[in-house]
């Protein structure tokens, strides 16, 4: 669908496959931090270089590229266009943004053309959240997974997003610019540059995540200064697809009231998961290895059931005890100090069965996704290092071989 030579915009349906919409879900959900407005969340690849993730980079390669293309082809520009900014972005309840154009701030003057590529759906995974153009036609947009949204970033592209009502509404958003000293790549390559080399059979722990500063993950920002309302967003990740936090190091026994000092400590551990009455068995070093093998099991739910009826192992779970149970109850206080938004923002649509929370957990699938995130993190030995090579390449105008390989 495309626009007029006054308002140019073109309109794609089914860009994405819905399974690459749901790799950048779990990359997001995995990863994230909070963002730039109110109630909005965003996952940067700057961000994923710096908390030891750079592998999930590689599903950003050919779509950038496949984008990239696209608008230069569309609009004119061939072999003009840098990307200026890559970045996965969700709007919770209560987010929205009035008429604006994406250039109209100073410092935004560089973004040429913009990409929104919708990875979940409207009236399904959100209400609210239409994105609507002042002028011109199509005027609005009902997002749904796959979908792609192209425009100038000038004023001849005037547009909104109305508040989000309920549920999580989830982009993959680029900004194209013309000026070479606003290409994020080169911004990518020195970040890569910095990380040491892994090999093949290098120790796996140099592969796991590591956090960013726990201020960046507090909900709202406002009470990051000394966590005494609010939530973890990581921690609220895994609450509401059922799943709490144990810390077993008795430094955790501290006083749950001295928030400020006691949550960056507790973040430090490593820790265990617990779900119903039952704690697992394995140990994650730390709360964002914790999530990602979470939101990987989720994404990959549906794989890795089976169809045969198997007894659940008890090697894989144990009963609580009440002095965990107990603990457990503890350290939440600190960690969900508000779990009643938590849930509104992260629990899905209300009133809809999104198998969000789920106590009925089978273990069995669950113990074959932690044999499963571990290949999927090993994918691409020295990830960084290709990725290194695909941002540096020479001519530009066309995909390099690693492009495929990756």
């Amino acid at each position: 669908m495309e626009g007029s030579q006054q308002h140019p915009r073109l309109i794609l349906r089914n860009f994405l496959s819905l399974d690459v919409c749901k790799e950048l879900e779990f990359i997001h959900k995995s990863c994230c931090t909070v963002g730039y407005r109110q109630n909005v969340f965003s996952t940067t690849l700057s961000h994923l270089i710096a908390t030891n993730s750079s592998h999930l980079i590689i599903p950003f390669v050919p779509i950038r590229e496949r984008l990239k293309e696209k608008v230069e082809e569309y609009f004119g520009c061939e072999y003009e266009l840098f990307v200026e900014f890559t970045g996965l972005i969700s709007w919770c309840r209560g987010a929205s943004i009035g008429w604006h154009s994406d250039d109209n701030r100073d410092y935004l003057k560089q973004r040429d053309f913009a990409a929104v590529c919708y990875l979940n759906n409207y009236e399904v995974d959100f209400k609210g959240g239409l994105f609507h153009f002042q002028d011109g036609e199509p005027s609005t947009i009902v997002p749904m997974a796959g979908d792609v949204a192209m425009y100038t970033a000038d004023n001849k592209n005037i547009h909104s997003v109305d508040e989000i009502l309920d549920g999580e509404r989830i982009t993959l958003t680029l900004w194209f610019s013309r000026d070479a000293s606003h290409d994020e790549d080169a911004k990518l390559i020195s970040l890569l540059s910095d990380l040491p080399s892994h090999s093949p059979k290098s120790d796996f722990a140099s592969y796991l995540p590591v956090a960013a500063s726990n201020k960046m993950y507090w909900f709202p920002p406002e009470e990051e200064s000394d966590f005494q309302s609010g939530f973890d967003i990581r921690c609220a990740r895994l609450h509401v697809l059922g799943f709490d936090l144990y810390f077993s190091d008795e430094e955790s026994s501290l006083s749950a009231l001295d928030s400020s000092y006691y949550l960056p400590e507790l973040l430090k551990e490593s820790l265990q998961l617990a779900c119903g009455d039952k704690l697992l068995v394995w140990k994650f070093v730390n709360i964002m290895h914790a999530v990602q093998m979470v939101q990987f099991w989720h994404w990959k739910a549906s794989e890795l059931k089976t169809t045969e009826i198997k007894e659940l192992s008890t090697d894989v779970m144990i009963p609580l005890s009440k002095t965990q149970q107990l603990k457990i109850n503890s350290q939440k206080l600190v960690l969900l100090k508000d779990p009643q938004p938590a849930k509104t923002f992260f629990g899905g649509v209300t009133g809809r069965n999104n198998l969000q929370r789920l106590f009925d957990l089978d273990w069995v699938s669950f113990s074959a996704g932690v044999s499963e995130w571990e290949a999927y993190t090993r994918r691409s030995p020295c990830s960084h290092l290709k990725l290194r090579h695909v941002f540096d390449q020479p001519d530009k105008t066309k995909p390099s071989q690693l492009e495929t390989d990756l």
